[in-house]
């Protein structure tokens, strides 16, 4: 299994896992993938903490962060961060605030919602240009990080110069494949060609008829991995078939017991169905694909404010995300997650997920192999 992209980057399958969970970094890590923290709704000090105990527990393997660069955003965000809070107008937080109450979720305490405000906004001003330099130049103090990807277009030149000359891959995601061909020409080394069936900022292109495009906009000199849909280790083998060097996984890690969902989350995880996965601007003022809820649904009814710009939605949103966990409604709960979320019954191990990744990788070649020797000897 092991692809040349293993090799220059120092791990030994090419299985990519995009979490926010350093757990869940560590482990698989530790069994031979290479794990991505999601860094964006960290604040640098949050990301300072989980890179230093990344560090102490990945046995000196190498892993990489992800960072949010929008091309769009709230600029006023970057001048007063401190201020994001009193930027959010005040309709927006009555609508939100209405479908709450009706629904009976009670508030959070006075000090339970300063911290979580304060938590957030340091968070969710790391999405910004400035706010994503900021978590990287926390990064680049690790010299175990060997990857970082721009998680929403390409990185700005002096972002690609600083990081070839600290010897760590540039990466970027890609929903189309015009975009690569952007993404090359800004010096990005490898391509996450990440097709609409994934969770998260996703865009309206499948990952079968994806990732064939990015391959031939990349070349020959650009890594590409295959994201979106991802599950099994068949659709390793056809991501591989396809021209990707890898696959970046992403919802698949919620189902473990080291992800950062708690039992009543992964309750409504475990009953979703594909189909429950659908795109909204709801969580962040982009498009995510994540579990369809009362919440998300109710800034798509008529008479809906309109979405706020990165950051002040994910900021207004989130807030209310924490109360419903609190409350445990499943009727109202949702989560970032990909099409995959239907194939996710039950819990396991980070572990478990890894070994049952390869397994199936060789049951699919095996079989292959049988078709093949099976045609000549017709």
């Amino acid at each position: 299994m092991k692809t040349p992209l293993c090799h220059k980057l120092g791990c030994e399958l090419p299985i990519f896992a995009f979490s926010h969970c350093r757990d869940v970094i560590v482990e698989v890590t530790k069994a031979g993938g290479f794990g991505v923290l999601g860094a964006s709704t960290f604040s640098p000090d949050q990301l300072e903490a989980e890179l230093r105990w990344i560090d102490q527990h990945v046995q000196g393997r190498p892993y990489g962060v992800d960072v949010l660069i929008p091309a769009a955003y709230d600029k006023a965000a970057e001048k007063s961060p401190e201020d994001l809070q009193q930027m959010i107008p005040q309709g927006h937080r009555d609508f939100m605030e209405n479908i709450l109450s009706e629904a009976g979720v009670a508030p959070l305490a006075d000090d339970d919602l300063a911290n979580l405000r304060e938590e957030l906004v340091n968070g969710r001003g790391s999405m910004t240009p400035d706010g994503a330099r900021r978590l990287l130049r926390v990064a680049l103090e690790h010299s175990q990080v060997k990857l970082v990807v721009s998680a929403l277009g390409s990185p700005p030149p002096d972002v690609v110069l600083d990081l070839k000359a600290r010897g760590v891959m540039v990466g970027a995601m890609c929903g189309k494949g015009e975009h690569a061909a952007r993404h090359k020409a800004a010096g990005v080394e490898l391509i996450v060609a990440q097709g609409t069936e994934a969770g998260g900022h996703t865009g309206d292109v499948a990952t079968m008829v994806l990732v064939p495009q990015v391959v031939q906009a990349a070349g020959p000199d650009v890594f590409v991995l295959a994201a979106g849909g991802i599950a099994k280790g068949s659709q390793i083998v056809a991501s591989l078939a396809l021209g990707a060097q890898g696959v970046w996984c992403g919802t698949l890690w919620l189902a473990t017991r080291e992800s950062e969902l708690d039992a009543f989350e992964k309750s409504v995880l475990f009953a979703a169905r594909t189909e429950d996965a659908v795109r909204r601007k709801a969580r962040t003022g982009k498009h995510v694909r994540m579990l369809k809820s009362r919440l998300s649904e109710a800034w798509e009814q008529e008479g809906a404010p309109p979405y706020l710009p990165t950051p002040l939605q994910g900021i207004l949103y989130n807030e209310a995300h924490a109360r419903v966990v609190r409350s445990k409604q499943k009727d109202l709960y949702s989560f970032p997650a990909g099409q995959v979320v239907g194939m996710l019954n039950e819990e396991s191990s980070v572990r478990q997920v890894m070994v049952q990744l390869q397994e199936e990788y060789l049951e699919t070649m095996g079989r292959l192999d049988r078709l093949a020797a099976e045609a000549d000897n017709e």
